[in-house]
């Protein structure tokens, strides 16, 4: 009989198990997930009170859909895998908005000149990469607006850009690797407009699986501290979660290029109204994605091309010529019109570029140009004037006449110039002629012009572009290139003018 009674009592309590299951406690845990993940990025409020439970599914269900909406999920209002899967992906910490936006109020920089200032360093990288990664970051948004970026090295800058690790003053700690990459504000005064970096990430100058590429962040903070929040636009840069990407040739998305212009209006025009800047309530966060699944967001930005664009000219083209060529910090760019081709030491491929993605402040067409590696330090020519650049930023003071160089009211152009290391002269050639300029003191030496054919015999002239590299010089013209032996100025072979390019 006792046997029969717990039979009888174990049915029972599957059958009751079964018809009245308990949520388990992973569903629970999911459910809060959910809630306090609505709370956060979508503005619900959960109503404490029993009488409103209902009221609150029904809200939270709307929220949901919102949540679907926005991400390109299917709409359903319900809390399904998808969904929570998306909730559940590392993540920015302000809320969602619809293709690109601005804050609250659009606060936006009441200038065109707007200064930034570096604070300190990772010791991830060498110093001269991340003021490389923070000047192309900063190139990336004044490219497509009427804004100017000036670094300073003292004092207050409208953006301050720091690196730092947990708690770092703001009331907003980072998080250690992982989670939160870094955070900026929004224009204003005081602590607007500034950008931190937590230091307890790997950063990086190329994108790699070991660490996070620092350009690429950096481009996206910025955009928060010129006003723009976050894009649902998949591929945008300004897309909530990290996804890495080959930044050699990075480009805006029109997502982002629609944003920043309806803030600051398009490059080389008159200005809007400056709007007035307030400051900000709480950081913007850009967090890394561990896994990212692409979503296709529910409609794509019209792109508008006023113009069919020159065509560059085909690597392999035996009939191509340059018009400048020089090193720039390890690199090899060469110019054609308003091209650059680029040899990197660490990519065996040829990187395509415009000047104006560089320097959109200089004129396409150069006449020369050569570095001065040890003052990292680019001079081009056009016409009868010439420019210094740092990198990506031109120094104050420039454009100058060439006849600040020396040379006589005679010589409207430069066709060429190459700088040699070793003896810290720069050979500038007109016509037939070159010039030998001292860098130390900056004069032209005396017994100079001299003809080329006398000490660079059997070169072409009028010599197109030149190089120094590996202890040659290469002249360019038309074509062709000429090495010759720098010590003994004895020409060694002539080769195609893109040979540099494996063709």
């Amino acid at each position: 009989m006792k046997t029969k009674i717990l039979l009888f009592l174990e049915l029972l309590y599957f059958t009751c198990s079964s018809a009245f299951p308990v949520a388990p406690e992973k569903e629970k845990e999911d459910m809060q997930f959910a809630k306090k993940y609505l709370e956060n990025f979508y503005d619900f409020k959960e109503e404490k009170h029993s009488l409103f439970k209902a009221k609150d599914l029904n809200h939270m269900a709307d929220k949901i859909r919102e949540m679907q909406s926005f991400f390109g999920l299917e709409v359903t209002g319900e809390l399904n895998q998808k969904t929570l899967d998306m909730m559940k992906q590392p993540r920015c910490g302000i809320p969602d908005i619809r293709s690109y936006s601005a804050f609250p109020r659009s606060p936006t920089w009441t200038k065109e000149d707007v200064t930034y200032r570096i604070l300190n360093y990772t010791p991830d990288m060498l110093q001269a990469d991340v003021d490389e990664a923070i000047a192309r970051a900063f190139q990336l948004w004044s490219s497509v607006t009427p804004l100017r970026f000036t670094r300073v090295y003292g004092g207050q800058a409208d953006i301050m850009i720091s690196f730092a690790a947990g708690f770092h003053g703001d009331f907003y700690s980072f998080d250690g690797p992982g989670g939160t990459l870094a955070h900026a504000y929004a224009p204003g005064s005081g602590i607007g407009g500034d950008a931190h970096f937590d230091e307890d990430e790997n950063w990086t100058k190329f994108t790699t699986y070991g660490g996070y590429n620092l350009f690429l962040v950096a481009a996206h903070e910025l955009g928060h501290s010129l006003g723009l929040s976050h894009s649902n636009v998949f591929g945008a840069l300004m897309y909530p979660v990290y996804m890495a990407t080959d930044t050699r040739n990075y480009q805006l998305h029109q997502d982002d290029i629609d944003g920043i212009q309806a803030l600051y209006g398009p490059p080389k025009e008159s200005p809007a109204l400056p709007t007035e800047a307030f400051p900000p309530q709480e950081p913007t966060e850009m967090v890394p994605a561990e896994a990212p699944t692409p979503v296709s967001p529910r409609e794509e930005p019209t792109e508008i091309t006023p113009s069919k664009p020159p065509q560059r000219p085909d690597d392999c083209d035996p009939h191509l010529t340059f018009d400048a060529v020089t090193t720039l910090r390890g690199e090899t760019l060469f110019f054609k019109d308003g091209f650059v081709w680029r040899k990197s030491p660490y990519f065996s491929e040829i990187e395509h570029d415009t000047i104006f993605s560089f320097w959109p402040s200089l004129i396409a067409g150069f006449d020369a140009a050569y570095e001065v590696d040890k003052k990292d330090r680019v001079l081009f020519f056009k016409d009868g004037q010439y420019w210094a650049v740092s990198g990506y930023r031109i120094e104050p003071g420039f454009p100058k006449p060439i006849q600040n160089l020396g040379f006589p009211s005679s010589v409207g152009k430069i066709d060429a110039a190459v700088h040699d290391q070793s003896t810290k002269r720069t050979y500038f050639f007109v016509g037939n002629k070159y010039w030998s300029f001292n860098e130390n003191n900056q004069s032209m030496e005396r017994g100079y012009p001299r003809k080329i054919a006398a000490d660079f015999q059997g070169i072409g002239h009028p010599i197109d572009a030149a190089l120094q590299k590996n202890g040659y010089f290469y002249f360019f013209h038309g074509s062709n290139q000429y090495e010759v032996d720098i010590k003994r100025k004895k020409l060694i072979r002539i080769m195609k003018s893109n040979s540099w390019f494996n063709c």
